[in-house]
């Protein structure tokens, strides 16, 4: 259903505080006189004078390598035509704010007082020392082409006017999965192409660029079929100009493979749509409202691929899936231009994305869990957050390959952490876990193996090569769920605690050993072991698994007790203590504890400190200990206070090397402006703390469930610390990628404690 959008509501939210969508955030600090005599008068002259002599470095000392201009002169916005410069600014402010979300990149939006094309070119030349690149937007049919090729004849930042390019792009990655689909080959394909503004002429080349044939083109205008025989053509329209004998559009669709509406809408009939070949695909990009309506074409004909350019309907043809990414892609690297084969290498990235598999956090975003490659999902959807990942190298690389590149990227893992950190999460650790556990994958024994995110999870572990899998469940469940699913995973192990009743005998007379004291006799030994968390918990303390997932579906003390029963606690381990990793664009913390001990003591603080510290540094990152409190230093006694500083005393005592203060409050742990000012005998004062030891589990867990949900942060965990073997337990309700990722630390965890890790 379409989304109502009243007049009232648009107008207050470009109203509403402070008018309009972007603001200028400085970068560098201004809180002081000196700060101010650095960034202006008279500290400035010194990078001035660096860039006169050194040209280049102006991207090294100004913000020029992460800024666009995004220009118009408002004569064809929207779907609202010449409106003029002014009346042009919301709509650019707008693509302002995609550049920032999707890619990181800055903007500055210029609308230009110029209808005269060779006085906007002038325009626009004049700006190059200012920008990394132009976005063109908004500029009407022909003047457009001239002022786009011009531009990028005389200038060498990269050009592109994104109503042409980013349609034909993010249109051509859709009609290559939906030809793969038909199983029909571009090279023989008839198409019909409604529209020969800027974006359909853009469209039609780039499908020439991917092999389709000029001879199989129609193209209509206004008034009708573009033929060979017409008068007063211009250059870019004469191009597709066909020799057939049709006229109209009823004439020139029969029989066609492929219709690109880029016209109005309800321009293309149902019965035309019937004249169509088999397994017709129909791009109707008119909007809002398409050249034919969705429900019409799927009523007309089952056989029908549809893509629209409304995020209401399955296969949404949106710019965004393609102008931030590709001109990341295009800064990183200094491009001089975008060329063919940049614009080329972001249609098969985008085209090879489609047949990933979607992410767990994709479906949940857009409310589908049947997501998957086919006739409803030829393209990504606009918040796969994996977007920058895909296109942005692929444009690098084709940069380079080309010739235009200035500053080619050498490290490409690097240059993922730094596209990830675009999107505000830094996903730096993680990225380092998952390579270290591709390097000698261990077995990891899932207990909640009939449930489809697990297995989904396993599939991309096993895809991978970060884990191998072993399915832990009933049997007939579980591969039920993956014919169901259609997921890879026939060579996986599948182990049914029911199937083999002398191994239950076996690890209960294990198990019958180690709690016969306890209470348990050997009856209720062998059936606890039918019980998936003690049954897997067996299989790695005997080595028949290297670790074990769980808690996906459990309460975490239901998760974690058989484990302590089976496996136990590390040797000289008073008590285990759960961790959360917490990512945002700050950077990495760790709190402990959240998960396991409600009020611990000061000595049991200290093991929490001591376990902490050490899985701080499993994690390649120097700990930096705040004991967490409501007072600073003695500000304020009471039990909390007093707990917190004792422990970081004993604490120094005990672990002499570490990094550590407290009690301390929050925020004045992680401000080392407010340290220095006021405590400067802190030992976080010089960087500021990393781990935070909280003094009870209600604040832990609190605080990092409302960073989570109110805060933007990802969190990793919980963390299981202090077991004798690797066991960790999924957070209620994980999704794919927290599974894949817990799994992953899991990997790691069990190399580090077979002494392999590096």
């Amino acid at each position: 259903m379409s989304r109502k959008i009243r007049k009232e509501d648009a107008l207050k939210y470009h109203e509403q505080g402070s008018p309009g969508k972007i603001e200028v955030t400085p970068t560098k600090r201004l809180s002081s006189q000196r700060d101010l005599a650095l960034a202006y008068s008279p500290g400035v002259a010194e990078p001035c004078l660096e860039i006169a002599d050194n040209p280049e470095s102006v991207f090294r000392y100004t913000a020029k390598g992460n800024l666009v201009a995004v220009i118009s002169n408002g004569t064809a916005v929207l779907g609202l035509g010449n409106i003029g410069p002014a009346a042009s600014k919301p709509v650019m402010e707008g693509k302002g704010v995609l550049f920032k979300k999707f890619a990181g990149i800055d903007v500055f939006d210029l609308e230009v007082d110029a209808e005269d094309p060779d006085e906007f070119i002038k325009i626009v030349k004049s700006l190059e020392p200012t920008f990394g690149g132009i976005n063109l937007e908004d500029i009407k049919a022909p003047e457009s082409f001239k002022i786009e090729r011009e531009l990028r004849d005389q200038m060498n930042i990269p050009i592109m006017h994104d109503d042409q390019h980013g349609t034909a792009i993010i249109s051509a990655a859709g009609l290559i999965s939906a030809l793969e689909i038909v199983q029909k080959d571009i090279a023989k394909i008839q198409i019909v192409v409604n529209g020969a503004g800027a974006a359909a002429i853009a469209c039609a080349k780039l499908y020439l660029s991917l092999g389709a044939k000029v001879e199989n083109i129609v193209m209509l205008d206004s008034k009708g079929v573009i033929r060979t025989d017409r008068d007063n053509l211009d250059e870019t329209k004469k191009q597709f100009a066909t020799e057939k004998n049709v006229n109209t559009l009823s004439e020139a669709i029969k029989g066609a493979d492929f219709f690109l509406g880029l016209s109005v809408a309800d321009s293309l009939p149902a019965e035309d749509l019937l004249e169509m070949g088999k397994d017709p695909i129909v791009f109707a990009l008119a909007n809002p409202d398409p050249e034919i309506p969705y429900a019409v074409a799927l009523d007309t004909r089952d056989d029908v691929v549809m893509a629209t350019g409304r995020s209401d309907h399955p296969n949404q043809v949106n710019n965004v899936l393609g102008f931030p990414y590709i001109f990341r892609g295009a800064l990183d690297v200094r491009a001089t231009m975008i060329n063919e084969e940049m614009k080329l290498a972001a249609v098969r990235a985008l085209a090879d994305l489609a047949k990933e598999p979607v992410s767990d956090l994709v479906k949940k975003a857009y409310g589908d869990s049947t997501l998957a490659f086919g006739k409803n999902y030829l393209i990504p959807k606009p918040l796969d957050p994996r977007l920058i990942t895909a296109i942005s190298p692929a444009v690098a690389k084709a940069a380079i390959d080309s010739g235009v590149a200035s500053a080619p990227i050498e490290d490409w893992d690097h240059y993922n952490i730094f596209l990830q950190k675009k999107l505000g999460i830094d996903q730096k650790l993680i990225s380092r876990i998952i390579n270290r556990a591709k390097k000698d994958p261990k077995r990891v024994v899932f207990a909640e193996a009939n449930n489809y995110k697990v297995l989904k999870a396993a599939q991309i572990l096993k895809d991978e090569n970060i884990a191998e899998p072993i399915l832990l469940g009933k049997r007939d469940d579980i591969v039920k769920l993956i014919a169901d699913n259609h997921l890879d995973l026939d060579d996986v192990k599948i182990i049914d605690p029911y199937e083999d009743q002398s191994l239950l005998e076996k690890y209960g007379e294990i198990f019958y050993e180690k709690r016969k004291r306890k209470g348990v006799t050997k009856l209720e030994a062998v059936k606890a072991m039918r019980e998936r968390n003690m049954f897997g918990s067996m299989m790695v303390h005997l080595n028949e698994a290297d670790t074990l997932i769980s808690g996906l579906t459990k309460d975490y003390p239901r998760t974690i007790l058989p484990a302590l029963q089976v496996i136990g606690k590390e040797e000289g381990i008073e008590k285990v203590a759960g961790m959360y990793i917490i990512s945002n664009k700050k950077g990495t913390f760790f709190f402990a504890d959240t998960t396991v001990n409600v009020d611990p003591t000061v000595d049991e603080l200290v093991d929490i400190i001591g376990l902490t510290a050490r899985a701080v540094r499993f994690f390649d990152m120097e700990p930096r200990i705040a004991l967490l409190s409501y007072s600073n230093f003695g500000s304020n006694r009471g039990a909390v206070p007093d707990k917190a500083m004792k422990a970081a005393a004993l604490a120094k005592e005990k672990f002499p090397d570490l990094i550590i203060d407290g009690d301390i409050q929050a925020n004045v742990a992680l401000d080392v402006d407010l340290q220095r000012e006021n405590y400067p005998f802190s030992a976080l004062a010089e960087k500021g703390a990393n781990t935070l030891i909280f003094p009870n589990l209600i604040s832990g867990n609190i605080a990092y469930k409302l960073l989570m949900e109110i805060g933007g942060a990802e969190a990793i965990g919980p963390i299981l610390l202090g077991m004798k073997k690797p066991v960790h337990v999924l957070q209620l309700g994980s999704s794919i990628n927290e599974i894949v990722n817990m799994a992953s630390i899991a990997v790691v965890d069990a190399q580090s404690k077979q002494g392999l890790n590096e």
